[in-house]
C-alpha cells in the first residue's frame, strides 16, 4: 500500500512486530518464541522503508481487510503505528474505518503511543495516538518487565503514552469537546523485547546495538525494540490464542476477557494500565468456560460460562500468584464485579462497544451500576434499552484510581470519573494532573503522516537507560529449534 511495489522490510519494524505475535521459535533454541506461534500473518505493508506512511495508506489496507477477511479468516489485526489524535474519535478516519471491522467480528488492537514524557522526564497525560483513542479498539501500553520471571516487580514504562484521550470535536460556538476516555485497555511487556531481525535493515544499520547478539547467520538474526509497537502484537497473539481455544468470541468478549483477567500493577493508576497488565493464563483459562452458542438473542443476565462455577479469580504462574483486575475500562469510566463473567452482557455483543454500558445523566456518570427496566425513563429523558443495558450485579466506578496491585476497583483516588465527562474543564491544556502535565492538543502532521511508535533512537539512554535492563544474550549456534 506505500507505492513502492515491495513486501520486504527493509526498515525493520514489521518483522520484528509479526514475530512478537506469532514467531515459530526456531532461532535460539526457542527462548524468543512468539505469543501464538501456530497463527498465520497477512502482510499489508503500510510503512514504508523509512517507518512513516500515510493515513490513506493505512485505511486503504484496512478497506482490503475488510473486503478479504471471510477469504483469509482474518480475526484480528495490529496496528503497532499511530498519528496525533486530534479529531475525536466519532470523526477520525481511522477510527471509523477499526470501528467497522469491529462491528464485523475482527479484533482490532492498536499501540498506545510512546509519549509518556516530556524532555525533562516528566510524566505526560493525555498523548494517546490515533487509532488507539477508538472505543472499540483494544488500546496496548507497554510494561517494564526489567528482564525478570517475577511480575511483582513489573510497571509500566515511562515512555508509554498515557491517557486520558484528548481527540475532541468542536461545536458551533467553537468549544472544544474532548472524547476524555480511559485508555489504555491494558498493558503489556514491550521493553527490550528480543524477536526477529529483518537482514541489513535500516534501524540496525543506524543503530548496530539493537542487535540481541544471538546469531552469527545473516538471515536468523534478532533484535532489541521497545515500544508500545511491540507490547502491541503481544496483547494480539493473546487473543489469537484465544480464538483458537474458543473461535465464537466476538471482538468485545475478547476485549472484556483481557480485561477482567489482567494484573493490576501496584502505584500505576488506570490512565497509565487500563485494567493492568496482560495474563495470558488466566484469560485462557476464561476463554476456555465461554459458551459457544451465545448471540445477539441471548438474553440478558444469562449464564456466561458452561459452568455454575466462575474460575478463580487468581494466576499462579512458576509458584508466584497474583489477582486478576475482576473489572473491565469503559470509556470514561470501568466497571467492576463477578457478573462480568458469571452473567450475559448485551455489550458483548456485535454492534455495540462495551461503554455503550455506561449511563450519562446531565453529563454524569451514574454510578454503582443502576439498572432500569426496559422503558424507564432517566431524569434527561434518556431511555436505557435493552440493546446497550448490563445486568445487575455490575457497579461502574467513580474515580480513577492509583491501584494497590490487588484489583481495579481498590486503591487510592486519583480523579474523579466525572471531571473527564465534564469535557475536560480540569484536564484543560497544560494543567499539571496530579503527579504530570496534559500536554496541548496534538498537531497534525503535514500529509496525514504515521509511524510505527518503536523507540529506536541510536542515543545509548533509549537502549540501556531507565526503562530497560541488561539481559545477556545466548549464542544461536546456527542449528535451527525445529531441525531445519
Amino acid at each position: 500500500f506505500t507505492g513502492e511495489n515491495r513486501t520486504d522490510d527493509p526498515f525493520g519494524h514489521g518483522t520484528h512486530v509479526a514475530s512478537i505475535a506469532a514467531g515459530n521459535g526456531r532461532i535460539s533454541n526457542a527462548e524468543y518464541i512468539g505469543i501464538a506461534p501456530n497463527a498465520q500473518i497477512i502482510n499489508l505493508r503500510v510503512l514504508d522503508s523509512r517507518g512513516a506512511g500515510t493515513v490513506a495508506w493505512v485505511l486503504g489496507a484496512l478497506d482490503w481487510v475488510m473486503a478479504n477477511r471471510a477469504a483469509h479468516n482474518i480475526r484480528i489485526v495490529n496496528m503497532s503505528l499511530g498519528m496525533p489524535a486530534v479529531d475525536s474519535y466519532r470523526n477520525d478516519p481511522l477510527c471509523r474505518a477499526v470501528r467497522r471491522l469491529v462491528d464485523a467480528g475482527v479484533v482490532v488492537v492498536a499501540s498506545a503511543g510512546n509519549n509518556g514524557k516530556n524532555s525533562a522526564g516528566q510524566k505526560v497525560y493525555g498523548q494517546i495516538k490515533s487509532p488507539g483513542n477508538e472505543p472499540a479498539a483494544i488500546t496496548v501500553g507497554a510494561a517494564n518487565t526489567f528482564g525478570t520471571d517475577a511480575r511483582t516487580d513489573d510497571t509500566v514504562a515511562s515512555f508509554s503514552s498515557r491517557g486520558p484521550t484528548r481527540s475532541f470535536w468542536t461545536d458551533a460556538s467553537g468549544t472544544k469537546h474532548h472524547d476524555n476516555l480511559v485508555k489504555p485497555d491494558i498493558v503489556a511487556p514491550g521493553n527490550k523485547l528480543v524477536y526477529a531481525e529483518a537482514r541489513d535493515n535500516f534501524l540496525v544499520t543506524q543503530n548496530p546495538q539493537l542487535d540481541a547478539g544471538v546469531s552469527p547467520v545473516a538471515d536468523r538474526k534478532m533484535m532489541y525494540m521497545n515500544g508500545t509497537s511491540m507490547a502491541a502484537p503481544v496483547a494480539a497473539g493473546a487473543a489469537a490464542l484465544l480464538l483458537q481455544a474458543n473461535p465464537t468470541l466476538t471482538p468485545n468478549l475478547v476485549k472484556m476477557i483481557l480485561m477482567y483477567t489482567a494484573q493490576p500493577l501496584a502505584n500505576c493508576n488506570m490512565f497509565e494500565q487500563g485494567a493492568g497488565e496482560l495474563n495470558i493464563e488466566g484469560a485462557m483459562r476464561l476463554a476456555r468456560l465461554v459458551r459457544t452458542d451465545l448471540s445477539a438473542q441471548t438474553p440478558l443476565g444469562a449464564p456466561l460460562l458452561k459452568t455454575t462455577n466462575a474460575p478463580a479469580p487468581q494466576t499462579t504462574i512458576a509458584g508466584q500468584t497474583f489477582t486478576w483486575s475482576q473489572g473491565i475500562i469503559l470509556g470514561p469510566t470501568y466497571a467492576y464485579g463477578s457478573d462480568l463473567v458469571t452473567r450475559y452482557q448485551k455489550v458483548y455483543a456485535l454492534g455495540v462497544v462495551l461503554s455503550d454500558g455506561v449511563v450519562l445523566s446531565d453529563g454524569v456518570v451514574l454510578s454503582d451500576g443502576v439498572v432500569l427496566s426496559d422503558g424507564v425513563v432517566l431524569s434527561d429523558g434518556v431511555v436505557l434499552s435493552d440493546r446497550t443495558r448490563m445486568s445487575d450485579g455490575i457497579l461502574i466506578g467513580d474515580q480513577i484510581l492509583t491501584s494497590n496491585g490487588v484489583v481495579l476497583s481498590d486503591g487510592r483516588a486519583f480523579l474523579g470519573v466525572n471531571t473527564l465527562v465534564g469535557d475536560g474543564v480540569v484536564l484543560s491544556d497544560g494543567v499539571v494532573l496530579s503527579d504530570g502535565v496534559v500536554l496541548s492538543d496534538g498537531v497534525v502532521l503535514s500529509d496525514g503522516a504515521l509511524r510505527g511508535d518503536a523507540l529506536v533512537q541510536a542515543q545509548s539512554a533509549r537502549i540501556n537507560g531507565d526503562d530497560t535492563v541488561e539481559m545477556g544474550p545466548e549464542i544461536d549456534a546456527g542449528m535451527d529449534y525445529l531441525g531445519f
